[in-house]
């Protein structure tokens, strides 16, 4: 765990010493409110929710989360600091759990400085709270999950362009999974069975599942296996890079 807290605190600062973290904090929080209170129609709706607020959440990782995820081994390589890093008295599997945890705080914090927005929503009405809580959850979950994906990505290339636009594709197929416009595809040809493991691949339809305010062992397990399944990508990723 040691190991792990020194990579941690290393990827946090690296964040916070560069323009990069207040640029992308400023930029997410600031699509976030005009795509609640615009996009979202908040006040137009009448009520007080934040159903609009979570809905485009899946949309926008899509662009953000990649950005962020972009630089984590790519940057390494370019710079040749990947070298160094490991040479330390430190495995694989906890440089890029290190990383990830950094990506996943980092991210967190972003997430949580819209806290006002659940406070704007307690003072003009009377919210389902429990459901807001859940659905913060859940949108931590999934931006862990395009973290995941996008950390593996990077790991492939040393040009962070290459891994933001790789990574955004396949969180797009994930996410695009569980449309009607994906599965109406599938409904003219496949069994029922195929339609619904096609469904269940989807971001969209674990979120919307936990944004209802119901957090089920199912949508829990997605979340955890992806991330588990792509660190475990990542870790063998960086290790063939090592030996080659």
């Amino acid at each position: 765990m040691r190991n792990i807290r020194v990579i941690f605190w290393r990827e946090l600062a690296a964040y916070f010493s560069t323009p990069l973290a207040y640029v992308f904090i400023v930029i997410f929080l600031a699509l976030t409110g005009s795509m609640t209170f615009y996009l979202g129609g908040f006040f137009i709706r009448a009520q007080a929710d934040l159903q609009g607020f979570f809905g485009y959440h899946p949309w926008l990782y899509l662009l953000l989360i990649p950005a962020i995820a972009m630089r984590l081994w790519a940057e390494e390589r370019k710079t040749g600091t990947i070298e160094f890093l490991m040479t330390l008295p430190i495995s694989t599997t906890q440089a890029v759990l290190g990383k990830f945890l950094a990506a996943w705080t980092f991210t967190g914090i972003a997430l949580g400085l819209t806290f006002p927005m659940w406070i704007t929503v307690n003072v003009l009405g009377d919210p389902d709270n429990g459901v807001i809580a859940a659905s913060y959850i859940g949108s931590l979950f999934m931006a862990g999950a395009f973290l995941s994906i996008g950390s593996c990505i990077s790991a492939l290339t040393k040009n962070q362009v290459i891994a933001f636009i790789v990574a955004s594709t396949v969180c797009f197929l994930f996410t695009m999974s569980g449309l009607d416009l994906v599965l109406d595809f599938f409904r003219g040809w496949a069994p029922e069975s195929i339609v619904e493991a096609v469904a269940s691949l989807s971001f969209l339809t674990h979120f919307n599942s936990i944004s209802k305010g119901v957090i089920d062992l199912r949508d829990a397990i997605y979340f955890a296996s992806l991330i588990v399944f792509w660190l475990y990508a990542n870790v063998i990723v960086v290790d063939l890079k090592k030996a080659g």
